[in-house]
């Protein structure tokens, strides 16, 4: 399939900048093969049947926004200084963090960036379009300076718009946040408060957390027109014992695996053995489902709507077909839902 089968026109005015207050106001489209229903995510128990199981990511972001400032020694007055924003990817396990720098041609081996009194870092070398910088310090006193020189690292499409500010370090973090280490939230999730998480539990709905960090790679654009050309980001992640074993009995007992946004089904059917089949995994997934994928674990999804031409467009496209993500998509514009990381959602059952 081409990049242009998963193309659509957007309105601007339909690219959420905040949220929805209270969370659970949000609009909620859902779509069977042969009917799309305008509700509420307050609604969302409507749609669910008992015995059925939500899959949560529960991973926590991290303020991994930073903007800083480079200074060198022994240049004129002015030439040794510049401007620096780092968005944080990954570690490397080896004490160093794989990031996204601007301006990266500012930056030689060997330079630090100082993003606050008590943070900074040196630049180590570049690694592709990225670079690899090593901070000053680790582990607690880390993450307490991080928490205090960083910005929540919002989707480029709001960050284009406004600034992230106090109200993002709430808005930007589901309500299940356990374990820091994305870039990026699991903006399905986001329409979930406590109250909506005991009215799903009342009724016999099981709940199940996974963990898969999101990485900013999750917005970069698909660049090649044969989609089986692109290169899929690679994300960490976990399924325990608990939750494989959770999973295993609900599809054995008849009930729907649901989970809440494409991470939480991209790691899921990443740990897939066999058609109803789950094992405990851990590690970096670089899974890419497009139209023809043969869904091991996934009955449904819920999910926010997706940019244009992106590699989400393609997962929902062959979890519902291709023709008909169309029409949802058609439905949801000409009903002026709100679009990406704060917008409206949907539920999709194929």
């Amino acid at each position: 399939m081409k990049l242009s089968d998963f193309d659509f026109d957007l309105p601007d005015d339909l690219i959420a900048t905040r949220p929805a207050r209270p969370r659970t106001s949000s609009r909620l489209l859902v779509a069977t093969p042969d009917q799309i229903t305008d509700a509420q995510v307050s609604d969302l128990t409507q749609w669910l049947r008992p015995g059925d199981r939500l899959v949560l990511n529960d991973t926590k972001v991290i303020p991994g926004r930073l903007f800083g400032t480079r200074t060198r020694a022994g240049q004129a007055p002015g030439e040794g200084v510049a401007k620096i924003e780092v968005t944080l990817l990954s570690p490397d396990g080896a004490g160093q963090w794989h990031v996204m720098a601007k301006p990266l041609r500012k930056l030689r081996d060997g330079d630090v960036v100082t993003f606050s009194d008590d943070l900074s870092a040196t630049f180590i070398g570049r690694d592709g379009e990225h670079a690899v910088i090593r901070f000053n310090l680790d582990g607690d006193a880390f993450d307490a300076a991080l928490i205090d020189a960083g910005k929540m690292p919002l989707p480029p499409y709001i960050a284009a718009k406004r600034a992230a500010d106090a109200r993002d370090d709430v808005d930007y973090q589901t309500v299940f946040a356990r374990h820091s280490g994305a870039v990026a939230a699991p903006t399905a999730s986001l329409h979930f408060d406590d109250d909506l998480l005991d009215q799903i539990k009342a009724t016999d709905v099981g709940l199940t957390h996974v963990t898969l960090h999101v990485g900013a790679g999750t917005f970069l654009p698909v660049k090649v027109d044969d989609i089986t050309q692109h290169k899929m980001h690679a994300e960490w992640g976990q399924v325990s014992a608990q939750a494989a074993g959770e999973i295993e009995a609900t599809k054995a007992a008849g009930g729907r695996i649901i989970p809440v946004g494409t991470t939480a089904l991209r790691l899921i059917e990443s740990a897939a053995t066999a058609p109803g089949k789950i094992a405990p995994w851990q590690g970096e997934t670089d899974i890419f489902i497009t139209p023809g994928f043969q869904f091991k674990i996934t009955d449904g999804l819920m999910t926010n709507f997706h940019l244009p031409k992106s590699t989400l467009m393609m997962l929902v496209s062959a979890l519902m077909g291709t023709d008909r993500v169309r029409a949802i998509y058609d439905h949801a514009i000409a009903q002026r839902y709100r679009f990406f990381s704060y917008g409206d959602s949907s539920l999709l059952l194929p």
